[in-house]
């Protein structure tokens, strides 16, 4: 439990600039604390206590305002930042070293009980503020989904995907590396976006739509020209 809670304090100097020491982390964090309250509620239900495991954490969501099943399976080096508003399904997967920000909801399409219902997370993905990851797909490994994005489909590993339906707009830069380097040595992207080099695919599209315009207009005029030519003619 001791190395567990030290990691997480690790996580989340790591990867919140704000974080100024260790003692700030533990006594301040809820997304450390929500994990402490995670992993006592998950053993009790692995345990089959499913009751006093619903319990546990319901308290942690009452102290923290994260909302954590303690069905779901959570890795090494998961960081909640802020984490308000949470939401995290029972049957949810999230691999090491993912980042969740406030207001994310990993949640099931399916109301069959004992199937898969929830997202998997795979290691290294970074999700932004309000995103919202529905039904049993699989996030790759090292993926970014942007703040306030949809997902309802599945997103390869090594990509940055936004909107409403998310959709992929880029590869991801290189993965978070192992633990105990310096923040400053670490790729990491706040929110899951890389705002160096990315374009907004709304205004993507629109510039092909007027780009194409220009380039019919100019075969249309074309075309008018050498009408009237041989007209003359």
């Amino acid at each position: 439990m001791f190395s567990n809670i030290r990691r997480d304090i690790n996580t989340a100097l790591e990867r919140d600039p704000a974080a100024k020491s260790k003692l700030e982390v533990l006594v301040a964090y809820p997304g450390v604390h929500v994990l402490i309250f995670h992993r006592l509620a998950h053993f009790l239900w692995k345990k089959r206590f499913h009751a006093l495991g619903r319990f546990i954490s319901h308290l942690g969501r009452h102290f923290t305002g994260i909302e954590i099943h303690p069905g779901a399976v959570i890795g090494k080096g998961v960081f909640f930042d802020h984490g308000s508003g949470l939401v995290i399904g029972e049957t949810v997967i999230i691999g090491d070293n993912v980042t969740l920000y406030q207001g994310v909801t990993l949640g099931g399409t399916i109301l069959q009980s004992g199937t898969k219902r929830h997202p998997t997370l795979e290691e290294g993905v970074i999700v932004g503020a309000g995103a919202k990851i529905l039904g049993p797909m699989t996030i790759g490994k090292n993926a970014r989904i942007g703040s306030n994005s949809v997902v309802l489909d599945a997103i390869p590993a090594h990509s940055v995907a936004v909107g409403i339906p998310a959709r992929v707009i880029s590869p991801s830069k290189d993965p978070i590396k192992d633990f105990g380097k310096k923040p400053e040595e670490i790729n990491f992207c706040a929110y899951g976006m890389e705002t160096e080099g990315m374009q907004d695919p709304i205004g993507c599209s629109i510039e092909e739509i007027c780009l194409e315009i220009i380039a019919l207009r100019t075969r249309l005029e074309g075309l008018e020209g050498k009408k009237k030519k041989n007209a003359k003619s």
